[in-house]
């Protein structure tokens, strides 16, 4: 098993020690640069695609890096893939959904978060209280992020459909766990417990600045068992496109985020209102698993809870390593 990752995320270089223990040959490349995949000296068999500019916030200055690595990049790995005949797992992402489409869902209020209604007169197969499936609208807007993995996704297709490629696209939701670099517009669980623990202030964004907005969280571990599962039998999923995440279950909002850093940190820090919403946020995304578990039987078994007391001890256990990182 091979990685090639550039490291351009601070921090991921401490990943490498753990990757090299489990028997993962890392290679320092770039899939932006094609000559980097002449690193690989073994032909694989298998290409699982999670490279990407993951920020949302990408882009607004200067498009060039986020079409780059997420598109051409995407492409790179897609020929490189056609030239192996190796089948491909492409981790997209639920952002390729239109944010004012998600912004429109009909949602109640409560104390601590928003919670989507059964409702809706645009689309009653696209989303119901149990989450937002692949039959969602995707006419619309989604910020550059997310074009550039929607359009990733159709280049794919094609392949699999040219060239005869076994390939499956996975619309990832929130994932997270320890190792995870996270920040302010990526990684989100990772980057609320480590303000908790380095004690240093938060702020509540947009949707009137109270922090319920909602997102549902995997944990890597749980989606690797699904990766399993697919590469174990490609044949079954060629073509198929599925939405991967916490689910309901694992649902969780900013403000109730706040309660359990507190509880597995034993801190609490200063969080600010900021009620004005930032171009591209959303006040709630669930993914409904319900495709992926009627085909494989995989449900996500790693509560959020587990999630952040795994994620609070990890930062505590290496507090000053991580302290130039995360702090």
């Amino acid at each position: 098993m091979v990685a090639l990752d550039n490291l351009k995320r601070r921090g991921s270089e401490l990943n490498i020690p753990g990757l090299k223990a489990n028997g993962v040959k890392f290679i320092h490349g770039d899939i932006r640069n094609k000559e980097d995949f002449d690193l690989v000296v073994t032909i694989p068999d298998v290409i699982i695609e999670c490279s990407a500019e993951p920020s949302i916030m990408a882009g607004y200055s200067s498009p060039e890096y986020l079409i780059n690595t997420n598109l051409l990049g995407a492409v790179n790995c897609f020929e490189y893939a056609r030239k192996c005949d190796a089948d491909v797992v492409f981790l997209s992402t639920s952002r390729v959904y239109p944010v004012n489409t998600i912004n429109s869902i009909c949602f109640a209020e409560t104390g601590t978060r928003f919670n989507i209604k059964d409702r809706f007169a645009f689309n009653p197969h696209g989303a119901s209280s149990k989450g937002i499936t692949e039959y969602f609208p995707l006419n619309g807007t989604r910020t550059l992020y997310g074009a550039t993995k929607l359009a990733s996704e159709l280049i794919l297709q094609e392949y699999i459909e040219m060239y005869g490629i076994k390939g499956v696209i996975n619309r990832c939701g929130v994932l997270a766990g320890p190792w995870q670099m996270g920040k302010v517009d990526q990684g989100f669980v990772t980057f609320w417990a480590a303000k908790h623990h380095y004690r240093q202030a938060l702020n509540y964004i947009g949707f009137g600045g109270q922090g319920k907005q909602v997102r549902d969280i995997l944990h890597v571990k749980d989606l690797y068992r699904l990766l399993e599962m697919q590469v174990g039998d490609m044949a079954a999923h060629r073509g198929e496109i599925y939405n991967i995440g916490g689910g309901l279950d694992n649902s969780i909002s900013l403000f109730e985020l706040t309660s359990l850093c507190q509880h597995y940190t034993g801190h609490k820090i200063p969080i600010n209102s900021v009620p004005e919403i930032r171009p591209g946020d959303i006040r709630i995304y669930i993914t409904d698993n319900a495709k992926i578990t009627g085909k494989t039987g995989w449900k996500p078994e790693i509560t959020v809870n587990q999630i952040v007391e795994e994620i609070a001890i990890w930062i505590n256990n290496n507090s000053e390593m991580l302290r130039p990182v995360l702090a």
